[in-house]
């Protein structure tokens, strides 16, 4: 029979089946590219529109699994195409993590990327023809299509009867490099998700398998992005590496340790502890640093901050009623972390409308963190007045040209550096409670703050330059955001260990929650601190990130080679020294723990007599 003899011969049902299938390809294709047009600010704009997303792709992922045999014998349904499909929805729940900052969404994004893996769906992209697509006769007249089948819009749209409708419904022929670039790039997409739910063992198994594939890649094509998928590998390698300290069982494997605040993590208020009601709602975390180590837009300090302001993952189930991926377009009951926008080298411009809408967004009584990660600007001439923009700030993206990570200036030394957010830039949202993380070598500039508006108003300020003689650690991250993620770890390194056994780990670790803990009391019977640090006390994160800050410029304080004064952090407004990080109480506790790590010696005994 010939071929156009049996295409006549598929029976209706089965020719409805393909065309359903392929209209509900194609609406998700157009509803996912059309994500990419969303506005990446805003907290309300893009929820209808993930609702629907999210909608037909569980039709589409119910619709293919219960029809597979004909989309097989009929459509010619691959392995790698269903892998497609479960990949998007991977993207969809790590975007919507992006969007709510709800970790759960990873478990998800995890879930489905690990399924691909595990079921080989990508596995025979290496073996398939040159060029794919859909039968011929899915472009034929459609009949009136009943309403149960998929879903009366659909049915609507495929009852119209005109041909022009589905035209556009056969996948334009994928060719094989294109296909191995989609396999490479789901490979890229789950180790980021794997680094951000701590998988270092995952995301190894991954690395390898990646470079096979790329090794196999470059043999077969003559492709010009050798180079851009061996810096993945280069990236992704310096990432996974970049922690000072390893913690190691007893057969010397790595522990894998998490970072997120746990029940136990942040000192709990006790009675009598006045502190404010102030809630974390909305945090920018801002990476410009050169030569830092990164993947995917994401610096390795953005990565430890991020952290640092996530509590443990839970699972979707545990948290929602209903089954299936329709809960992912619901919010959980309370949530569980504050917004954040991560922005990786951000313009001036693209910094500032975040920051706006950030601002414009923030519910009543709650609070708007700023963290900054960036090169430090200096001002470019002497100046007769000491105003907000008098002392420079940090560098933000522009397009001048960069030599050996310092910038080009040729331009009139009365004028301001443009590219550069100011103190006074952060001005008018001091409108709100604002808490500034600076960690750069020119943070001393937002020391110079002024509170005009009567809020809630904190920085926290890291050191601009450390010792000589502490090993250069600055491609693998910055030691201050170090001790606010990991204290114990950037402890250890200052110090001058590079492992630990993980009983002494856990016995050190319970030992700074009882610092944490004396801190908080050292805080709030202070009689001359400044109301700020209050107002902030009352939230978890805030507290967790106040106590780690006072604990780090102790240590710093009592450490034999951090004795200029630009070793140590800063804040606005700044901390009675006495009653906090230079506290005689705080400094035995140091001293304390230096002694369970046999360190003490890298420490002053009699620090007050110093100063």
């Amino acid at each position: 029979m010939s071929s156009g003899g049996a295409e006549d011969d598929i029976p209706q049902a089965e020719r409805k089946t393909v065309t359903d299938f392929c209209y509900l390809l194609d609406k998700s294709k157009q509803l996912f590219n059309g994500l990419r047009d969303l506005p990446q600010y805003g907290q309300k704009q893009w929820q209808s529109y993930f609702g629907r997303t999210f909608d037909v792709y569980t039709k589409l992922w119910k619709f293919q699994q219960q029809h597979r045999q004909v989309l097989d014998n009929r459509y010619g349904l691959k392995r790698w195409q269903i892998g497609e499909i479960a990949s998007k929805i991977g993207q969809l729940y790590y975007h919507y993590y992006l969007r709510t900052s709800e970790t759960s969404y990873l478990n998800e994004a995890f879930s489905f990327y690990s399924a691909i893996r595990q079921r080989s769906y990508y596995s025979q992209v290496n073996k398939e023809d040159r060029s794919l697509s859909c039968p011929r006769w899915v472009n034929s007249e459609p009949a009136v299509i009943p309403c149960d089948a998929v879903g009366s819009d659909i049915a609507h749209e495929l009852s119209k009867g005109l041909k022009s409708q589905l035209l556009y419904l056969t996948p334009m022929p994928v060719l094989m490099p294109e296909l191995v670039v989609k396999k490479l790039r789901y490979y890229a997409r789950f180790i980021v998700v794997c680094l951000l739910l701590n998988k270092m063992d995952v995301v190894k198994d991954l690395v390898k398998e990646l470079s096979d594939e790329i090794e196999d890649y470059t043999h077969r094509f003559n492709t010009e992005d050798q180079v851009e998928w061996n810096l993945v590998l280069q990236e992704v390698a310096a990432f996974i590496e970049a922690d000072p300290v390893m913690v190691l069982n007893d057969d010397n494997t790595i522990v894998i340790t998490s970072n997120r605040l746990s029940e136990t993590g942040a000192p709990l208020l006790e009675q009598g502890m006045i502190v404010g009601q102030l809630a974390l709602a909305d945090a920018l975390i801002i990476g410009n640093c050169n030569n830092q180590v990164k993947f995917s837009e994401l610096t390795i300090d953005m990565f430890r901050m991020l952290q640092a302001l996530e509590r443990e993952p839970m699972n979707l189930a545990s948290q929602m009623n209903k089954p299936g991926m329709q809960e992912a377009t619901e919010k959980p009951a309370r949530r569980e972390n504050p917004h954040k926008y991560l922005l990786y080298k951000p313009t001036f411009s693209q910094l500032y409308t975040f920051l706006a809408a950030s601002f414009k967004e923030l519910p009543a009584n709650s609070v708007l963190l700023i963290y900054l990660s960036a090169t430090g600007v200096f001002p470019s001439g002497r100046s007769d007045s000491e105003g907000p923009y008098d002392f420079g700030g940090v560098l933000t993206n522009s397009n001048r040209d960069i030599i050996n990570g310092d910038a080009i200036h040729k331009r009139n030394q009365s004028y301001k550096e443009m590219h550069c957010l100011h103190p006074g830039d952060l001005y008018p949202f001091t409108r709100k409670p604002l808490f500034i993380i600076v960690d750069s070598s020119n943070s001393v500039a937002y020391k110079n703050f002024t509170n005009l508006f009567g809020q809630p108003l904190v920085c926290l300020l890291s050191p601009t330059a450390y010792p000589k003689a502490l090993q250069d650690q600055s491609q693998r991250g910055s030691l201050f955001t170090i001790f606010l993620n990991n204290p114990l770890m950037a402890f250890l390194f200052v110090s001058g260990l590079s492992s630990m056994r993980r009983g002494l780990w856990e016995k050190c670790q319970d030992y700074l929650r009882k610092i944490n803990r004396d801190i908080a009391q050292l805080l709030t019977h202070s009689r001359s601190i400044d109301q700020s640090f209050l107002q902030f006390f009352g939230d978890e994160f805030l507290r967790l990130l106040l106590t780690r800050f006072i604990f780090c410029s102790a240590t710093m304080r009592m450490h034999k080679i951090f004795r200029e004064t630009r070793n140590y952090p800063e804040s606005y407004p700044q901390l009675p020294r006495d009653e906090t990080v230079e506290n005689p109480h705080l400094q035995k506790h140091i001293l304390e723990l230096a002694s369970i790590l046999d360190v003490r010696n890298v420490f002053l005994e009699n620090t007050l007599d110093d100063y």
